[in-house]
Formats: structure tokens, sequence, C-alpha cells
């Protein structure tokens, strides 16, 4: 009686295995994945901000902080006028840029 109970859970388990892993097999294994959000991006880094600056002519950093969604950089500009320039996190456009007190 043992025996029989034991391989008729045994069956069962088996079964149900082997059945969830059928069912796992004909869920689409290849999903378009969703639209990504800026929040979903990754965010670039101090030392991204502080190259693409370099880049665009900007020079003698003073500060690199991040805030919510942006950076807010003081250093010069390439007219060698002291500036403030917030970028944005994730693209790392310039959003802004004024004269620094």
């Amino acid at each position: 009686m043992k025996t029989r109970h034991a391989v008729i859970t045994s069956v069962l388990c088996s079964a149900l295995l082997l059945g969830g892993a059928a069912q796992a097999q004909t869920q689409p294994t290849t999903a378009a994945a969703p639209q990504a959000t800026s929040q979903q991006q990754t965010a670039l880094t101090i030392r991204d901000v502080y190259d693409r600056l370099e880049k665009q002519g900007y020079k003698n950093f003073r500060e690199i902080e991040r805030e919510h969604r942006h950076f807010d950089v003081k250093a010069d500009d390439a007219q060698g006028q002291r500036v403030k320039v917030r970028v944005d996190m994730y693209t790392g456009e310039v959003l802004r840029s004024r004269f620094d007190d």
C-alpha cells in the first residue's frame, strides 16, 4: 500500500513538473521590451560629464555636482568666462549655462 502511494505521488509530481516545464516553454521567448524612459536609462557618471564638457571647450572645472535629474557644473567656458552649467543626467545635453558670480 505504501509503495503504491509512493508511486502515485511520484507520478503526480512528475506530471506537475513536466506540465509546468511544457507550459513555460509555450510562452513567447522574445517579448517586446517597453520603450525605455529616462528613469530606466543609465545615468552618466561625473567623469562622463567632465569628458563631454571638456570636448565642448569647457575647462578649469571647480565643481560637478549630481542633483535629481541633472548635473550642476562650475567651470570656465571656451571664452574663459566663469559659468554655471546644467547638464542632463542621461543625455549629457547642456540644458542651460549662465555666468557664475
